[in-house]
């Protein structure tokens, strides 16, 4: 980053200069910079913390170019593109991007796009495009795909990222990435500027925005960073000293929450899951004699709601609102002077951004709270807060693009204007995600989207795309584009199952709830779990139903699906690892947890950081296995599920296994402590053993059906023609099927193969472990459970009583536990 004053003088023009003047701003060295990047025509990845006039710079080189440019004899395209995650962000940005236009009195044009923007403002900005217009990613797959394209995109200058660590490594980022390419060759001249508070590594960022074949691209992009700004405070909140045990809500320091609440102007509060987001929702409000208002925003209410929330933020009208990470982005409330963290953070660049939403001064620290709920959890505060405050964050691997969104978007393209194949596949290639896509696998693309693929080739309907008699493809008809239009996106939000009792021959009967598909991938029919305060056996997932039967006297196999939505990032698990076995380390800890950690110590062991402990011991007629991997929930979930089927074949009778972001217990008829255990955790599980589970689990058709809607091959919405989640299940349950009877090399089996492997079960982060662990592993044979086996169990029964009930046998277990780990 250039220093202030080494920058040109004369990079603000007199108007700009005279409005920072004019507040008593001076333009920070990050905002000339960015204005001189752009003199240069270069692309920029800005790093600023929030607070630093990180958007501002960002606008800054657009503004000053619009303000210089001379009157205009024809009406003008758009000049600069603003890309944001969120609907609500844009919306927010517009507002106080209108300020600083207003106020200099620039003739300049900005508006908002999204999916909840009007029919004709819409149509109008069709017609007769604002200067600046501000989006998400799924209207600019939506413009791509419009007829005119080209023409609409032709002047374009700018096309500005913002939160651009959220966007890059999804599908989501896949597809913006093969926009962007496709907006490069409407406007060769287009800039591309990356905004974001939390970057570890802005390398990862930079390929991404880069363009072009060359493994060196990120160098064409210039690498900005504002200054530091004051270090956030972060403290601990710890209920009368200590810390539990056990447990995920927080609930034991609710009272000293409110207290937290009550002495600051507007506090938000972060839960990770919206059930937690509700359960602390609830309990505050039975504290809330204050009658504070106190507000709820998660992703399951109504938009309505959310947004009167958010209105009521902006007017200052609310001392406190508990959310998820809805609220993670950028939206700029300046009373927000407190964020509190319910629970584990699971990272440490998503704690700086929730940090990042109190107090947007720069030159004053933002102030959090975390209120670890369990002493697992407290380690990995401790490790969050260090990393804070070391400015050091979770890094993110370079993705491969994937090809079911390949294909959405060579069917955008299609729909805009017919492609010459050569011509797309070399503007393909110039988007990060895809510099390394082969022609094999495009033209394999290219086919699914012209016939569906040889095995349902036959189907006229999946003829989507034609060619022309010039060797060039088109979209096949009219009604086959606005079909794709109406489908455009990367987001496939999950279905909700009903769950039933099972009548036999396939019949359904009473309905006792609905879970999300997810929470079910992991079993097998047969397989046990506790749901609505019971135990029931799996007996089909038929369509969007779940038919059970009561498991009465049953071990649940899998007894929780409770905890985080969020995975344990490897860096922050590395960290806690550390911390876990430094004791010199352990006197920044409460005295109850070093005490914890010294009895671990002393009756079983604290292997290094490399290392892995793995206990066994029996208790009851059962006989523990339990490992902690700290590798978060999914992977060890997974693990379990694949240790148990070896386990079988080693006859020792698995019956059940639990799951945490720190461990995973298995519990079995025989002793385990006699096996070898380096042969067991073998990297050959993620072969055949992996290969029989998923063959055998319904995960993949769940995989599936996400990767033909994003691939367009199942449309949700079509005007008069909409599907219920049941109807797209089944459609896309045939298809899977006969796919897999006469195309098992299909395009989207692979598809549905990657995301089972990585967004479902977490293989790749499983295979980095079980290669770390390879002759690292220290077996403690023990008489009886260890003081760092006691969180793992009590989740064994956490959900076997509903209410109140479970809250008791909790609390009785709990105390059973603890005295015989620390006899």
């Amino acid at each position: 980053m250039a220093d202030a004053a080494a920058l040109p003088t004369d990079l603000l023009p007199d108007k700009f200069a005279a409005w920072f003047a004019d507040r008593g701003w001076s333009p920070r060295a990050h905002q000339l910079d960015m204005v001189a990047q752009a003199r240069q025509g270069r692309d920029a990845l800005l790093i600023a913390p929030t607070g630093g006039g990180k958007t501002l710079a960002g606008f800054l080189p657009s503004l000053i170019e619009l303000a210089e440019r001379p009157p205009a004899n024809a009406p003008r395209g758009i000049h600069t593109l603003y890309i944001s995650p969120l609907k609500a962000l844009a919306v927010d940005v517009e507002r106080n991007l209108m300020a600083p236009i207003l106020q200099m009195g620039l003739p300049i044009v900005a508006e908002s796009r999204t999916g909840d923007t009007g029919i004709s403002r819409r149509q109008r900005q069709r017609v007769k495009p604002p200067d600046i217009l501000l989006t998400t990613p799924e209207q600019l797959a939506l413009f791509c795909a419009w007829e005119g394209a080209r023409l609409y995109f032709e002047s374009l200058s700018c096309v500005i990222l913002d939160e651009i660590h959220t966007l890059h490594g999804s599908k989501r980022g896949d597809l913006l990435a093969l926009d962007l390419a496709r907006l490069q060759q409407f406007a060769p001249n287009l800039r591309r500027v990356g905004l974001s508070a939390t970057v570890d590594d802005p390398d990862v960022i930079r390929r991404w925005m880069g363009y072009g074949r060359a493994a060196d691209t990120h160098e064409a992009v210039a690498l900005v960073r504002g200054p530091a700004g004051a270090p956030p405070i972060v403290d601990m909140l710890l209920s009368e000293g200590k810390v539990p045990w056990a447990g995920h809500t927080a609930k034991h320091a609710m009272d000293e929450v409110y207290d937290a609440i009550k002495q600051a102007r507007t506090a938000l509060v972060f839960v990770n899951t919206r059930f937690q987001a509700e359960f602390a929702f609830q309990e505050l409000w039975r504290l809330n004699d204050d009658n504070l208002p106190i507000a709820l925003h998660h992703g399951s209410l109504a938009a309505e709601q959310r947004r009167k929330v958010e209105a009521a933020m902006a007017r200052g009208e609310l001392r406190a609102v508990v959310c998820t990470s809805t609220l993670d982005l950028g939206i700029d409330w300046g009373d927000v002077d407190l964020v509190i963290q319910l629970a584990s953070p699971k990272g440490a660049s998503r704690m700086v951004q929730r940090i990042g939403r109190a107090n947007h001064r720069l030159d004053e620290p933002s102030r959090a709270l975390f209120v670890p709920a369990n002493r697992f959890e407290m380690l990995e505060c401790q490790a969050a807060r260090e990393a804070i405050a070391e400015n050091r964050f979770d890094g993110e691997a370079s993705r491969v693009g994937a090809l079911d969104v390949l294909a959405q978007h060579v069917m955008g393209c299609a729909c805009s204007e017919a492609f010459d194949l050569v011509a797309l596949y070399d503007e393909i290639t110039s988007a990060g995600p895809y510099r390394d896509l082969s022609w094999e696998d495009f033209e394999q693309v290219v086919d699914f989207v012209s016939t569906g693929g040889y095995a349902l080739k036959t189907y006229d309907r999946f003829r989507r795309i034609v060619k022309t008699l010039d060797g060039r493809w088109t979209v096949r008809n009219a009604e086959t584009a606005q079909r794709h239009r109406l489908n455009v996106g990367a987001i496939v939000s999950p279905a909700m199952l009903a769950v039933r009792i099972s009548m036999g021959r396939g019949r359904a009967g009473r309905k006792i709830g609905e879970v999300e598909e997810g929470m079910l991938e992991m079993l097998e029919p047969g397989d046990t779990f506790v749901f609505a305060g019971q135990v029931w056996a799996l007996v089909a997932v038929t369509g969007v139903e779940v038919l059970v039967s009561p498991a009465v006297n049953k071990d649940p196999k899998m007894p929780s699906w409770g905890g985080s939505k969020f995975a344990l990032s490897t860096f922050l698990a590395g960290r806690v690892r550390e911390l876990m076995f430094d004791q010199e380390h352990w006197r920044v800890l409460p005295p109850d947890v070093r005490e914890w950690l010294e009895a671990q110590r002393d009756l079983s062991l604290i292997p290094p950081a490399d290392e892995m402990l793995l206990e066994t011991f029996p208790r009851g007629k059962r006989h523990f296995l339990v490992v902690y991997p700290f590798e978060g929930r999914l992977a060890h979930t997974t693990l379990a599920m694949l240790l148990t089927r070896r386990l079988e074949r080693l006859g020792a009778a698995p019956l059940g296994f639990v799951c945490n972001d720190y461990a995973m217990a298995i519990w079995a008829l025989k002793p385990m402590d006699g096996l070898d255990f380096d042969e067991l955790f073998g990297e050959d599980m993620l072969g055949d053993d992996l290969e029989a589970w998923l063959a055998e689990s319904f995960m993949m058709k769940r995989a599936f059906k996400g990767c033909a809607i994003i691939s367009g091959l199942i449309e949700r919405r079509f005007p008069g023609h909409e599907k219920t989640g049941r109807q797209v299940t089944f459609s896309t349950d045939l298809i899977y099927d006969v796919l897999r009877r006469h195309q098992p090399d299909h395009l989207l089996l692979r598809c549905a193969r990657d995301d089972a492997a990585t967004g479902m079960i977490d293989v790749a982060r499983l295979g980095q472990m079980l290669a770390r662990i390879k002759g690292h592993i220290r077996h403690a044979p023990l008489a009886h459970l260890s003081p760092f086996s006691v969180p793992i169990l009590l989740e064994i029964g956490k959900e076997r009583s509903p209410g109140d009930a479970g809250e008791m046998i909790l609390a009785e277990a709990q105390d059973d536990l603890i005295a015989e780990a620390m006899s």
